[in-house]
């Protein structure tokens, strides 16, 4: 909502300040230069990305104009995910969750969950039934995996990053193509070299507003997205590393809870409401 609010603010105000100058609104239809700067800008995202990377683009793109998916009631449905595995664990036996390890799609545990989220989770606990890896080393794995999780979250950004970066010189190529135009109507009416010169300059001005009005702030909306999706992995990280340290599960909990960023980190009260609620039912 506050990204549709945001646009609009940005072209009112760039349109209303050109009313305010009794600029005429005709000029700067121009569909020609649009298309010019539009299409090679999608040209060079094909050119330039593979399809997973088209597909972030997509999916960010649609998460802009959204609310974040990581919201205080987000972290304390996964809270108490994370507490119903981590009693179930405590009561039965680490190992006896092996069927619902290997099987998450059919578990009572996991059936529901985000299927990112449950193979991570899955993951970690497969390698803690073996006994081998110590707590140290399943951290060190997670991580890794994080850090490969982030990297791909961030090529969408990058790409759109990129394609925002070069439409100011899309603009200036739409606007020599328009120079070129008028060269070529030299000896004509001042009025139509005049209009031909206007709409050049319009191919630099579009360039230059799409990149820093449009697709700059969407990509760094995208990227604080990404950054959200990986404070919440690390807080998912944090509850399974102390859990497996030997906490109690109302206790690594709490670890997970403190490693939540403060405009969505729900109080402990709260936590423990849920928490028992879900013991209740």
């Amino acid at each position: 909502m506050f990204s549709i609010v945001g646009i609009l603010i940005v072209f009112g105000a760039v349109v209303g300040g050109y009313l305010m100058e009794h600029g005429n609104l005709k000029v700067l239809l121009q569909p020609a230069e649009l298309i010019i700067i539009a299409g090679a800008g999608m040209g060079t995202v094909l050119i330039a990305n593979p399809p997973e990377v088209l597909k972030g683009i997509l999916g960010g793109i649609g998460a802009v104009f959204g609310g974040s998916k990581f919201s205080t009631s987000k972290y304390l449905e996964t809270l108490k995910q994370m507490y119903d595995v981590m009693q179930a664990a405590r009561k039965k036996g680490l190992n006896e969750l092996e069927n619902d390890v290997e099987n998450p799609e059919k578990s009572e545990l996991f059936g529901k969950w985000d299927h990112h989220l449950r193979d991570f989770v899955c993951d970690t606990l497969r390698m803690a039934m073996t006994g081998g890896p110590t707590p140290f080393e399943l951290d060190q794995m997670m991580e890794a995996d994080m850090e490969v999780h982030h990297h791909d979250s961030q090529q969408p950004v990058a790409a759109l990053n990129t394609v925002a970066d070069s439409l100011p010189g899309l603009g200036i190529v739409a606007a020599v193509l328009g120079v070129v135009i008028t060269m070529g109507a030299l000896g004509g009416p001042p009025e139509e070299i005049g209009h031909k010169v206007a709409a050049a300059l319009v191919g630099t001005f579009l360039g230059i507003l799409l990149c820093y009005g449009l697709l700059g702030p969407m990509a760094a909306k995208m990227g604080k997205a990404a950054e959200d999706e990986g404070h919440f992995y690390h807080v998912i990280r944090s509850v399974l590393i102390a859990f497996l340290k030997g906490s109690s599960p109302l206790v690594a909990i709490e670890f997970g809870r403190r490693a939540v960023p403060h405009p969505v980190r729900p109080s402990y009260k709260d936590l423990e409401s849920t928490v028992r609620g879900k013991a209740a039912a």
